[in-house]
């Protein structure tokens, strides 16, 4: 113990005897100069436009913003829609003060966020951010379980699913209802989890304005994965395929549907075809299966209908969106480089009333 108390002590003396001899430079005090510039504020969320989608009326969120000053920062106030929410004026970084400020009452519609930052000299910088909370998404129709509008994201509204893309989709402005539709491209398709979209009744609507090349193409598949097949799966036992094929001057809108051990074909021929040459307008396109039978409309008039024992569901745990890739490709039937608007699916059988009304509602 003696000993490192006498080592202890001989240390502080040779430290002494260097800070005076200039060993180690003695700390200077440097003055912080003139203020100059005004504070800078940036803040990273919400950023200007940000669309706030959730399931809840009132949600929360992180308000995340930094300021930084050449000298030295005062204060900081911030506002929701000229309501102060946020205040602070001690900062263990003088100069820069990264903040996260939980807020909790966010409502729907459009907000202004704004935040004020003040140096020591009393010059003060205002940042605004203009965003907005959707309100959250009430289905329209009995049984409605999916709703993709396509207004220029790929997001499913009732349970604010988004798509997994795949290739290059588009969107483009030549739309049924909404800002937006889905442009397809070469290669390109979405894709669901098919998680509560499957049932003993299922009806699926959406707008379709048709480009014929290629001259075949899956429009809507959920099918099960093809073990024999992996690189160009066929599995038709369960699920379903919409597609279409033909020429450039025929198309024709098909139905295939599996019942677990065999699959049935539901053809409207010239009741379910397209001229791309002339019918270059929207059309829409609904298919319903029900326990007894599969019905496929066009235009909400009956294309093809016939008897059918039920689907099976074995599988199929993926939805296909303008392509009949990955589960439904053997044949060609692969992205589809036509646009489609308003896609919805249900739980139920829909009528043809029921499909003329939604039809009526959303006439381009």
């Amino acid at each position: 113990m003696k000993l490192n108390s006498y080592l202890t002590l001989a240390g502080l003396l040779l430290l002494s005897f260097a800070c005076k001899d200039s060993y180690i430079d003695e700390i200077t005090p440097v003055a912080a100069g003139p203020d100059e510039t005004s504070p800078e504020v940036t803040v990273s969320f919400p950023s200007e436009g940000t669309m706030i989608r959730v399931t809840e009326d009132v949600t929360a969120i992180d308000i995340k913003f930094e300021v930084r000053d050449d000298i030295e920062i005062g204060d900081i106030k911030v506002q929701m829609d000229g309501t102060e929410i946020g205040a602070y004026s001690d900062f263990k970084d003088y100069r820069r003060a990264v903040i996260t400020l939980p807020y909790d009452q966010l409502d729907n519609g459009e907000h202004a966020l704004k935040v004020i930052a003040t140096d020591l000299s009393g010059k003060t910088t205002e940042q605004t951010v203009n965003f907005q909370k959707a309100e959250p998404y009430q289905p329209k129709y009995e049984g409605e379980i999916f709703y993709a509008p396509f207004d220029a994201e790929n997001l499913e509204l009732i349970t604010l699913t988004e798509a997994t893309a795949v290739g290059s989709p588009g969107f483009t402005q030549d739309r049924v209802s909404g800002t937006n539709a889905y442009a397809g491209a070469t290669g390109a398709y979405l894709t669901f989890p098919t998680t509560g979209l499957l049932n003993g009744e299922f009806s699926a609507a959406f707008w379709y304005k048709i480009n014929a090349s290629p001259d075949r193409s899956g429009i809507l598949v959920i099918g099960p994965p093809d073990p024999a097949k992996p690189n160009a799966m066929n599995n038709r036992t369960s699920g379903f395929r919409v597609f279409r094929e033909g020429s450039a001057t025929r198309q024709v809108i098909k139905l295939n549907v599996g019942n677990g051990t065999a699959d049935s074909w539901f053809d409207g021929g010239d009741a379910a075809a397209i001229n791309p040459g002339v019918d270059t307008d929207w059309i829409h396109i609904a298919f319903t299966i029900s326990s007894t039978e599969a019905v496929v409309y066009i235009d909400g008039e009956v294309a093809k209908q016939g008897a059918f024992t039920g689907v099976s569901w074995a599988g199929c745990d993926i939805l296909s969106v303008m392509s009949g890739a990955p589960r439904f490709a053997e044949w060609g039937h692969l992205s589809d480089r036509s646009y489609m608007d308003e896609l919805r699916i249900f739980n139920k059988a829909l009528s043809q009333e029921e499909i003329q009304t939604i039809i009526a509602d959303e006439q381009p």
